[in-house]
């Protein structure tokens, strides 16, 4: 596919997953939209600051991309948080705080992107799924349910818009080296006593390919899935993680 002439939107496009899909579609050519709380360490003419948990910086953000550009092609919802802790060592505030970011920031940039895309007749939308829309794992239940939400938003979304020819998958990554699994690890490091080098060695035993896997190994999928060359897919959960969720 020839990424010349496109845009595409990236929520947390600041570093890990987003940043490498950010990279890889730039450098195909591509213009990408890094949609982030955090400011770039180096100036980035698409770089707009938005906080996904907010209705309105999603709406501001989208708005402003479309003015500057008349269209938006693709779009990535892959900002999200973490966090390691059981039903009842979740306070309320943790609870809000990771559905805000992970299944409402989601429906929220859905909500804005999606009229859009209905008036081109055409988009490719990716969310951020998990091993855990999948699956379920220990001390993990708050972040698990928002990420098996972005499951079924998935598959409804794609229902709704498919007459209208916008594709929406969902790629669920497994354990791969981020900042994100930076601080799972040290949270559970931390919980259990078990030094960070040892939960790390852990880690790369549990998946049947023998290791951790590499932000560039997701961007490819997300860059598959937004393109015309996955034009029959829609709906879909696609794991990629080393064969975790098939054990």
């Amino acid at each position: 596919m020839n990424w010349n002439n496109t845009v595409t939107i990236i929520t947390g496009a600041g570093s890990g997953i987003g940043k490498a899909t950010c990279d890889l579609i730039r450098s195909n050519g591509g213009k990408v939209y890094n949609l982030d709380v955090l400011e770039p360490a180096e100036s980035d003419p698409f770089f707009v600051k938005c906080d996904v948990s907010k209705l309105s910086d999603i709406e501001k953000s989208i708005e402003y991309v479309f003015k500057k550009e008349s269209k938006i092609d693709f779009v990535f919802s892959n900002a999200g948080i973490h966090l390691f802790a059981t039903l009842e060592e979740t306070s309320v505030e943790q609870l809000e705080k990771v559905v805000s970011v992970n299944l409402l920031g989601t429906f929220y940039l859905l909500k804005s992107v999606i009229p859009i895309m209905k008036k081109q007749m055409k988009g490719s939308i990716v969310l951020m799924g998990s091993d855990q829309s999948i699956i379920g794992k220990a001390s993990s239940s708050v972040y698990g349910m928002t990420k098996g939400a972005v499951g079924q938003l998935t598959k409804s979304t794609a229902i709704d818009y498919a007459p209208f020819n916008i594709r929406v998958n969902c790629v669920c990554p497994g354990t791969i080296q981020t900042p994100l699994l930076d601080r799972a690890v040290e949270q559970f490091s931390n919980k259990s006593g078990i030094e960070s080098k040892d939960v790390y060695a852990s880690l790369n035993t549990v998946q049947p390919l023998g290791r951790i896997g590499h932000p560039d190994e997701i961007a490819k999928a997300v860059m598959f899935l937004l393109s015309d060359e996955s034009s029959f897919m829609t709906g879909s959960l696609v794991s990629v993680d080393g064969g975790y969720v098939c054990q």
